[in-house]
C-alpha cells in the first residue's frame, strides 16, 4: 500500500514550535507519540496501514527530532499539553490518541488530564508502570533499561549510511521484517549536524528528564490505572533487545486486572519493543486498533 500524502506543520507551544508530521488527509484523526529517543517518523508504516480514511497525526516531542530546539521543562505533563495544542491547532474537539514506548505514558498522562479531548486510547508496548526494585537508584535503572540507546546520543557518525549500518546491528532490528525503507525513514529525521558528524536530535537532558520522571513520579505512574476512555493494550513478547522477558511481562501485567482499565489487551506475536510499530506485520495490527477506535 503506498503511503499517504504526507505534510508536516508546526504548532505554538510553551517555548517555541512543535514540529509535527500528518500523513493522509482525512478529519478522522488519531494523534500518535513516539519513544523516548525516536521521532514522529516512526509512526510512518502504521500510517501507511490504516489507508486513506485516516489521518495520523505525530509530533516531534520536545527534545526530539526538529523539536530538539524546545526548551524544558519536559516531562509527561509537557508532552501531554503539546498534544493538546496540537487538537486546539487543527480545530478538534477531541481525537483518539496513541503512544508506543514512552508515548504511551505521555498517552496514559494526556488522557487523565485531559479526558474529554481523547475519546480513545491505544496503548503500544508501554504505558503501565516499570517496578523500581528497593534500593535501587532510578539513574541506574533507566541506563539498564534503555542501554545502547543512551550512549548512542553521545555518539557521532561519519555519514548516514554508517549510522544505518551502527543500527542494523541492533538486535531488535536483526529480526525479518524490522528493516524497512519506513525504518530508514526514521533513521534518517533523527540525524541532524553535517558529515562527518552527524548525531542523534534527541537531547540527552529530556530522555533523562523524562525517563526518570517514569521511575519516581507516583502520580504519572498512577495513571494507567485512571484511564476512563475506551483502551487497547497492544504488547510485543520481546523486549528492547529482542529479548525475553518483554519490557511488560506478564508477571507485571497478571496483578493489575483486578482494576483493569483496558477494553482489550493483546500479545502481538513475533515482534519486539522496535518491530511492534516498524515491522509490516505490528504495524498492521496496531493500525487495525487504530482504526477501530475511531467513531
Amino acid at each position: 500500500m503506498a503511503i499517504e500524502p504526507y505534510t508536516s506543520f508546526d504548532v505554538p507551544v510553551a517555548g517555541g514550535s512543535l514540529h509535527v508530521g500528518r500523513w493522509g488527509a482525512s478529519d478522522r484523526i488519531v494523534v500518535a507519540a513516539h519513544g523516548i529517543t525516536g521521532n514522529h517518523r516512526s509512526w510512518q508504516g502504521v500510517a501507511r496501514a490504516m489507508g486513506p480514511d485516516v489521518s495520523l497525526v505525530a509530533p516531534d516531542l520536545r527534545g526530539r527530532g526538529l523539536s530538539a530546539k524546545l526548551p524544558g521543562p519536559y516531562g509527561m505533563r509537557a508532552h501531554a499539553d503539546d498534544l493538546v495544542a496540537i487538537l486546539d491547532h487543527l480545530g478538534l474537539e477531541q481525537a483518539v490518541l496513541a503512544g508506543h514506548s514512552m508515548g504511551a505514558y505521555v498517552a496514559t498522562t494526556a488522557a487523565t488530564a485531559r479526558p474529554a479531548r481523547w475519546s480513545a486510547v491505544v496503548l503500544v508496548d508501554g504505558g503501565v508502570a516499570l517496578p523500581l526494585p528497593r534500593g535501587v537508584d532510578p539513574d541506574d535503572m533507566l541506563a539498564g533499561v534503555l542501554g545502547p540507546a543512551l550512549a548512542r546520543l553521545e555518539m557521532t557518525f561519519a555519514s548516514r549510511a554508517a549510522y544505518h549500518a551502527f543500527w542494523r546491528e541492533h538486535p531488535a532490528l536483526t529480526e525479518p521484517g524490522a528493516w524497512t525503507a519506513d525504518t530508514e525513514a526514521w533513521l534518517d529525521h533523527d540525524l541532524v549536524g553535517t558529515e562527518p558528524e552527524l548525531r542523534s536530535s534527541a537531547s540527552l537532558e529530556a530522555v533523562r528528564f523524562d525517563g526518570r520522571e517514569l521511575l519516581v513520579d507516583r502520580e504519572l505512574r498512577r495513571a494507567f490505572n485512571d484511564l476512563r476512555q475506551p483502551t487497547v493494550l497492544l504488547r510485543a513478547p520481546r523486549g528492547l533487545l529482542n529479548q525475553v522477558p518483554p519490557l511488560l511481562p506478564d508477571e507485571l501485567i497478571d496483578p493489575l486486572r483486578a482494576r483493569w482499565p483496558v477494553r482489550l489487551e493483546m500479545l502481538v506475536d513475533n515482534t519486539n519493543h522496535y518491530s511492534i510499530i516498524l515491522s509490516s506485520r505490528g504495524a498492521k495490527v496496531v493500525a487495525s486498533h487504530l482504526t477501530a477506535a475511531l467513531p
